[in-house]
Protein backbone atom coordinates (compact mmCIF):
# COMPACT_ATOMS: atom_id res chain seq x y z
CA UNK A 1 0.00 0.00 0.00
CA UNK A 2 1.51 3.35 -1.36
CA UNK A 3 1.16 5.91 1.95
CA UNK A 4 0.55 9.64 1.80
CA UNK A 5 2.35 10.89 4.81
CA UNK A 6 1.83 14.55 6.29
CA UNK A 7 5.39 15.58 4.09
CA UNK A 8 3.11 14.76 0.73
CA UNK A 9 0.33 16.91 1.82
CA UNK A 10 2.59 19.56 2.97
CA UNK A 11 4.10 19.58 -0.17
CA UNK A 12 0.34 19.93 -1.99
CA UNK A 13 -0.59 22.52 0.21
CA UNK A 14 2.95 24.68 0.01
CA UNK A 15 2.86 24.57 -3.89
CA UNK A 16 -0.95 25.31 -4.27
CA UNK A 17 -1.54 21.79 -5.64
CA UNK A 18 -5.16 21.16 -3.89
CA UNK A 19 -7.26 21.28 -6.92
CA UNK A 20 -9.85 19.26 -4.89
CA UNK A 21 -10.08 22.53 -3.02
CA UNK A 22 -12.86 24.80 -3.46
CA UNK A 23 -12.49 27.67 -2.11
CA UNK A 24 -15.78 27.71 0.33
CA UNK A 25 -17.76 25.55 1.56
CA UNK A 26 -19.45 22.86 -0.27
CA UNK A 27 -23.52 23.71 -1.41
CA UNK A 28 -24.92 19.93 -0.18
CA UNK A 29 -23.20 19.87 3.58
CA UNK A 30 -24.22 23.90 3.56
CA UNK A 31 -27.77 23.30 3.30
CA UNK A 32 -27.31 20.46 5.51
CA UNK A 33 -25.37 22.50 8.03
CA UNK A 34 -28.17 25.35 7.41
CA UNK A 35 -30.68 22.97 8.93
CA UNK A 36 -29.22 22.24 12.08
CA UNK A 37 -30.74 23.62 15.07
CA UNK A 38 -28.78 22.82 18.00
CA UNK A 39 -25.23 24.72 17.94
CA UNK A 40 -24.12 23.15 21.23
CA UNK A 41 -22.98 19.93 19.11
CA UNK A 42 -20.00 18.81 19.26
CA UNK A 43 -18.58 18.79 15.43
CA UNK A 44 -15.30 17.24 14.05
CA UNK A 45 -14.15 18.09 10.50
CA UNK A 46 -11.50 15.30 9.60
CA UNK A 47 -8.79 16.05 7.45
CA UNK A 48 -9.78 19.45 7.06
CA UNK A 49 -7.51 20.54 4.80
CA UNK A 50 -7.95 24.55 4.50
CA UNK A 51 -11.25 24.36 6.89
CA UNK A 52 -14.01 26.02 4.85
CA UNK A 53 -16.57 23.72 6.61
CA UNK A 54 -14.94 24.69 10.00
CA UNK A 55 -15.23 28.23 9.45
CA UNK A 56 -18.45 28.45 7.72
CA UNK A 57 -20.08 25.84 11.02
CA UNK A 58 -17.68 28.17 13.76
CA UNK A 59 -19.45 31.58 11.83
CA UNK A 60 -22.90 30.49 12.21
CA UNK A 61 -22.81 29.57 15.56
CA UNK A 62 -21.39 25.67 16.05
CA UNK A 63 -18.35 27.09 18.33
CA UNK A 64 -18.09 23.04 19.71
CA UNK A 65 -16.37 22.51 16.33
CA UNK A 66 -12.56 20.63 15.91
CA UNK A 67 -10.19 21.17 12.91
CA UNK A 68 -8.17 17.72 12.54
CA UNK A 69 -5.59 17.73 10.14
CA UNK A 70 -1.77 16.12 10.33
CA UNK A 71 -0.58 18.54 7.64
CA UNK A 72 1.69 21.58 9.35
CA UNK A 73 0.83 23.46 5.99
CA UNK A 74 -2.43 23.28 6.03
CA UNK A 75 -3.28 24.80 9.46
CA UNK A 76 -0.77 27.08 9.17
CA UNK A 77 -2.73 28.41 6.21
CA UNK A 78 -6.55 28.13 7.97
CA UNK A 79 -4.67 29.92 10.56
CA UNK A 80 -3.74 32.86 8.92
CA UNK A 81 -7.05 33.42 6.84
CA UNK A 82 -9.13 32.73 10.47
CA UNK A 83 -6.85 34.25 12.87
CA UNK A 84 -10.05 34.69 15.55
CA UNK A 85 -10.59 30.70 15.19
CA UNK A 86 -9.87 28.81 19.02
CA UNK A 87 -6.58 27.36 18.63
CA UNK A 88 -7.62 24.64 21.15
CA UNK A 89 -10.14 23.11 18.70
CA UNK A 90 -7.12 22.38 15.83
CA UNK A 91 -6.08 19.37 16.03
CA UNK A 92 -2.52 18.59 14.61
CA UNK A 93 -2.65 14.82 15.20
CA UNK A 94 -3.26 12.06 12.82
CA UNK A 95 -6.38 10.81 12.43
CA UNK A 96 -6.34 7.24 13.47
CA UNK A 97 -4.84 8.50 16.74
CA UNK A 98 -7.17 11.02 17.63
CA UNK A 99 -9.56 9.74 20.66
CA UNK A 100 -12.39 11.90 21.90
CA UNK A 101 -15.97 12.18 21.58
CA UNK A 102 -18.34 13.76 18.90
CA UNK A 103 -22.07 14.49 17.82
CA UNK A 104 -21.63 15.01 14.69
CA UNK A 105 -18.60 13.98 11.97
CA UNK A 106 -17.88 16.03 8.76
CA UNK A 107 -16.77 14.06 5.45
CA UNK A 108 -15.39 16.28 3.21
CA UNK A 109 -12.23 15.04 0.68
CA UNK A 110 -10.66 13.25 3.64
CA UNK A 111 -11.76 9.91 2.51
CA UNK A 112 -10.98 10.02 -0.84
CA UNK A 113 -7.61 10.95 -0.22
CA UNK A 114 -7.38 7.89 1.76
CA UNK A 115 -5.68 4.80 0.38
CA UNK A 116 -8.32 2.27 -0.29
CA UNK A 117 -6.84 -0.37 2.14
CA UNK A 118 -7.44 2.13 5.39
CA UNK A 119 -10.84 2.78 4.55
CA UNK A 120 -12.59 -0.03 6.97
CA UNK A 121 -9.92 1.21 9.52
CA UNK A 122 -11.74 5.12 8.94
CA UNK A 123 -14.89 3.52 9.21
CA UNK A 124 -14.38 1.80 12.48
CA UNK A 125 -12.86 4.47 13.95
CA UNK A 126 -15.62 6.94 12.80
CA UNK A 127 -17.70 4.89 14.77
CA UNK A 128 -15.70 5.09 17.73
CA UNK A 129 -15.30 8.68 17.75
CA UNK A 130 -18.93 9.23 17.28
CA UNK A 131 -20.97 9.04 20.24
CA UNK A 132 -24.45 6.87 20.57
CA UNK A 133 -26.63 8.53 18.68
CA UNK A 134 -24.20 10.45 16.54
CA UNK A 135 -24.03 11.48 12.65
CA UNK A 136 -21.87 11.11 10.07
CA UNK A 137 -22.31 13.52 6.99
CA UNK A 138 -20.45 13.73 4.00
CA UNK A 139 -20.00 13.46 0.57
CA UNK A 140 -17.90 10.68 -1.74
CA UNK A 141 -17.74 10.09 -5.19
CA UNK A 142 -19.52 7.73 -6.67
CA UNK A 143 -17.23 6.57 -9.71
CA UNK A 144 -14.11 5.31 -9.57
CA UNK A 145 -10.89 7.64 -11.21
CA UNK A 146 -8.28 6.50 -14.02
CA UNK A 147 -4.98 7.22 -11.80
CA UNK A 148 -3.29 5.64 -8.88
CA UNK A 149 -3.25 8.52 -6.23
CA UNK A 150 -5.57 10.83 -4.11
CA UNK A 151 -8.64 11.37 -4.86
CA UNK A 152 -9.94 7.55 -4.80
CA UNK A 153 -13.38 7.14 -6.07
CA UNK A 154 -15.42 4.47 -5.36
CA UNK A 155 -18.75 2.82 -5.79
CA UNK A 156 -22.29 3.35 -3.89
CA UNK A 157 -22.36 -0.40 -3.13
CA UNK A 158 -18.92 -0.35 -1.95
CA UNK A 159 -19.87 1.87 0.10
CA UNK A 160 -22.90 0.41 1.84
CA UNK A 161 -21.39 -2.53 2.11
CA UNK A 162 -18.20 -0.50 4.30
CA UNK A 163 -20.99 1.75 6.56
CA UNK A 164 -23.07 -0.62 6.82
CA UNK A 165 -21.40 -2.90 9.92
CA UNK A 166 -21.00 -0.02 11.68
CA UNK A 167 -23.85 3.05 11.08
CA UNK A 168 -27.78 3.02 9.64
CA UNK A 169 -28.66 5.25 6.70
CA UNK A 170 -30.51 8.08 7.15
CA UNK A 171 -29.77 9.59 3.68
CA UNK A 172 -27.47 8.21 0.74
CA UNK A 173 -28.42 9.82 -2.97
CA UNK A 174 -26.91 11.28 -5.37
CA UNK A 175 -26.27 14.92 -4.41
CA UNK A 176 -28.59 17.23 -6.26
CA UNK A 177 -26.94 20.33 -5.18
CA UNK A 178 -23.37 19.72 -6.13
CA UNK A 179 -21.07 22.21 -7.97
CA UNK A 180 -21.18 22.33 -11.69
CA UNK A 181 -17.91 20.42 -12.03
CA UNK A 182 -19.16 17.32 -9.74
CA UNK A 183 -22.49 17.58 -11.15
CA UNK A 184 -24.24 13.58 -10.75
CA UNK A 185 -20.94 12.73 -9.62
CA UNK A 186 -21.14 12.69 -5.34
CA UNK A 187 -23.26 11.25 -2.90
CA UNK A 188 -24.50 12.55 -0.33
CA UNK A 189 -24.25 10.26 2.72
CA UNK A 190 -26.19 11.02 6.25
CA UNK A 191 -25.65 7.88 9.05
CA UNK A 192 -26.95 7.57 12.10
CA UNK A 193 -24.70 5.40 14.69
CA UNK A 194 -26.45 3.25 16.91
Amino acid sequence: MKEYPPPYWDACFRNGQTSWDIGYVSTPLKEYFDQLSDKSIKILVPGAGNGWEVEYLYKKGFVNTFMLDFSTEAINSFKERFPYYPESQIVNVDFFKHEAKYDLIVEQTFFSSLPKALRHEYVRHCHALLKPGGKWVGLLFNHEFPFDYPPFGGSPEEYSKLFGNYFKPIHFITAYNSIKPRKDRELFILLLRD
